[in-house]
């Protein structure tokens, strides 16, 4: 894949110009960059229209789910959120939004310490799924780029989760941890429910050849929709191989693949159903789930 852009890329240049080229990419990301301040912007309106209706204007509201949003002076809010992994780690999130320039600082202050595990979140996990949530949250449709993260300042506290130490396992923090920090995020600009928290990894083999998938779950309900079901969400990025191709390239059998009837929860907007997923293996094999 790294090859292939580096390719079109040359092509462009060829074609262009090195000059336009470089230009082109600027103005991508600058376009980000407004795309960014302008959903800021719109959060901290919006909020602080929310609290002046309220009976107890300018005061602390606590919404469902334990995320707060707090009002200030001068166009600035204050959103906060929290969940938590399946081991009780805390990940916690706060955001100060300045309206009046449409900045940001994600302040990950209070999240819980690296565990023994295998969850830990290298840095670089937690804005890749920063800048996927502001990404989602924009009005424009525009392609992801860094300039998303111009208007924005991260603070991520040395030796939690999310930032490890050197020595720390971090397998799982790309394709779990990723997950639940991107549900932070949009639970706290309350854009809509958490999803399966989770890519669901399954891989399984021998020394002859390996296999790796992950399983779809329910997507969150917002605001004014329903969650979808069965279907990858988020950081997830693939798609998992068609059942007759599965079973004619490995030892393996699908008895049953299919929505979880009523898992998604209940509510105005239900959340999506999760899957069923039952595998047989034909010889034995070693089977992993994460």
């Amino acid at each position: 894949a790294n090859q292939k852009g580096i390719t079109l890329v040359q092509d462009l240049i060829s074609e262009f110009g090195l000059d336009v080229v470089q230009a082109y990419m600027i103005h991508i990301q600058k376009n980000a960059e407004v795309a960014v301040r302008e959903l800021l912007q719109r959060v901290a309106k919006t909020a602080q229209k929310e609290a002046s209706s309220a009976p107890t204007a300018g005061s602390k509201r606590s919404l469902e789910g334990g995320n707060k949003a707090t009002p200030g002076g001068g166009g600035k809010v204050v959103l906060e959120a929290e969940d938590f992994m399946d081991d009780g780690t805390r990940i916690k999130l706060r955001v100060d939004v300045d309206g009046s320039d449409g900045t940001a600082h994600f302040d990950f202050s209070g999240t819980g310490p690296e565990v023994l595990g295998n969850c830990n979140a290298p840095k670089a996990v937690t804005f890749s799924a920063i800048i996927y949530a502001l990404r989602c949250m924009v009005a424009r449709d525009i392609p992801l780029n860094q300039g998303c993260l111009t208007p924005v300042r991260v603070s991520i506290p040395e030796g939690c989760i999310l930032a490890p130490g050197p020595d720390a396992a971090v397998v799982g923090g790309n394709v779990l941890t990723s997950q639940r920090v991107v549900d932070v995020v949009l639970k706290a600009f309350h854009a809509c429910a958490a999803s399966q928290g989770c890519m669901n990894n399954v891989t399984f083999g021998d020394e002859s050849f390996g296999y790796y998938e992950t399983i779809a779950g329910g997507a969150g309900a917002g605001p004014s929709w329903h969650g979808r079901s069965g279907v990858h969400t988020h950081m997830t990025n693939t798609r998992i191989t068609d059942v007759e191709i599965l079973e004619r390239r490995f030892p393996i059998l699908v008895r049953q693949f299919g929505l979880r009837s009523g898992s998604g929860g209940e509510g105005a907007f239900r959340g999506g159903d999760g899957t069923i997923r039952e595998l047989e293996l034909r010889r034995a094999l070693q089977l992993s789930v994460l």
